[in-house]
């Protein structure tokens, strides 16, 4: 009798591994600080780390969570806790293991990621040669280095209908966190600027305590929030949640006063509006009275800056038109690596024509890109997003063409990632988003998707790159 030899199951090494490093810490640290709650703590890493192992998605999409919405500022309460920092930990171990040890994350490859990882390469090599490189190595080695391993684990570990509609629903719940501290925190009088425009954590310095960085990480789980409730045969406490969302999310994005945001709001219901009214009359003048509405309800016009009680061009226009003509300038003096990630704000002084005292942020995603990468990375970036859209656009196609093989959950994110891109793209004349995690966010799910569609759908004849 022939017994086929089965592979080695590899399981068991990593709870083992794992026990062992344990029980040898249990021994050092035990020598230096003899107290049972230590040994009960270590007594836990292996749970851990199996539940790490059996949920690496979880562990992931909550580290980009964390990191991009800031939850651990937006509830100062946890933030000792160092909640980013271990999830990142865990993220990374539970990815190391299935790609590298348990085989079951399969690594595949598609266009995108080619002209995404083409786009990485030339921001590291401006790191190298930026104009002052400590400061981009520090935005490098903090922030943007996870940005460039989570996109990839993104794309490459959302693989199940379980997977999407867990990313939907997460995204959507933590905006409503956000939008809901926002709308409080406008109630309150706490961390106004200027006045009237909300913020977060503006106390302690948070990402958030800026408004337009604010609006930004509310407007993008707009796109997820609507899509629950415009995606058909959802469940009704998801299309609830998607309901209550939406609405707070809008009406935080309307107190920060952000016109980027705005904008960036309003594309997102345009998109989801013309793919379902049918006379584009119609759909072109309800959306610009629509938009004349908005802008009266958000108050922009009381605004201190940028309000109508300046005449002529007003002095936030003034300041975004001087801090892109100083982006230009320092393309044109670094062509090819532009002066380094995170350095427009440090070379604003040299190349701005205009000098109030105080240096400026950019205020626009493709200035940003362009004064920080150069006119080849301006290039390779536009391209990414090009064919972000188009792929994006060809996968809700064919989903469409095949509602009745395709799960509700993966038809309402493929909609989200649309509507989040195309808000992404017209806010981004006027909020910073090229080195910050919504756009890296909604490519690997675009890559995910378009993957997920590659498998189970069939091919569509007029796919091509």
């Amino acid at each position: 009798m022939n017994i086929q030899q089965q592979p080695p199951n590899k399981q068991w090494l990593f709870p083992l591994f794992i026990s062992m490093i344990v029980a040898a810490l249990a021994f050092i640290i035990w020598r230096f600080i003899p107290h049972p709650v230590v040994i009960i703590a270590l007594a836990l890493v292996p749970l851990a780390a199996l539940v790490v192992l059996r949920y690496p998605f979880w562990f992931i999409l909550l580290f980009v969570i964390f990191s991009f919405f800031r939850i651990h500022e937006v509830f100062p309460q946890i933030y000792n806790f160092k909640l980013p920092l271990l999830l990142s930990l865990a993220s990374l171990a539970a990815l190391g293991w299935h790609v590298g040890i348990s085989r079951k994350v399969t690594i595949y490859w598609r266009p995108e990621l080619t002209i995404m990882t083409l786009f990485f390469f030339l921001v590291f090599v401006g790191v190298l040669l930026a104009s002052n490189r400590p400061i981009a190595i520090e935005y490098f080695k903090g922030i943007y280095w996870k940005i460039i391993i989570m996109t990839y684990a993104i794309a490459w570990l959302s693989r199940s209908e379980k997977d999407f509609d867990l990313a939907s629903k997460l995204i959507t719940f933590f905006g409503l966190l956000v939008g809901a501290v926002a709308l409080s925190n406008q109630l309150n009088g706490i961390g106004l600027v200027e006045g009237t425009r909300v913020t977060i954590g503006r106390d302690f310095g948070s990402v958030l305590g800026d408004p337009n960085d604010l609006a930004l990480v509310l407007m993008f789980p707009v796109a997820f929030a609507a899509s629950l409730v415009m995606t058909a045969n959802i469940n009704h406490w998801t299309k609830l949640l998607g309901i209550i969302s939406a609405v707070i999310l809008f009406l935080a994005v309307i107190a920060t006063q952000s016109r980027g945001g705005l904008l960036g709001v309003m594309s997102i219901f345009a998109v989801f509006g013309y793919r379902r009214i049918q006379s584009k009359v119609l759909f072109f003048s309800v959306g610009i009275v629509l938009a004349m509405l908005l802008f009266v309800m958000a108050g922009i016009s009381d605004r201190a800056s940028g309000g109508a009680a300046e005449t002529g061009v007003d002095a936030s226009a003034m300041g975004r038109i001087y801090a892109w003509q100083a982006a230009f300038g320092m393309a044109l003096h670094n062509p090819f690596s532009g002066v380094g990630l995170n350095n427009f704000y440090a070379n604003y002084y040299f190349y701005s024509p205009h000098w109030d005292g105080l240096n400026h942020a950019v205020h626009s995603t493709w200035f940003g890109v362009l004064a920080e990468t150069g006119f080849l990375g301006l290039s390779i970036f536009l391209a990414c997003i090009y064919y972000l859209v188009k792929t994006s656009i060809n996968s809700l196609n064919r989903i469409e063409k095949n509602l009745t093989q395709v799960a509700p959950a993966i038809h309402a994110a493929s909609q989200a990632i649309l509507a989040g891109l195309v808000g992404t793209i017209v806010s981004a004349t006027f909020l910073t988003q090229g080195f910050t995690w919504p756009i890296y966010i909604l490519a690997a799910l675009v890559v995910a998707i378009a993957q997920w569609c590659d498998q189970h759908l069939p091919k569509d004849r007029l796919q091509n790159y």
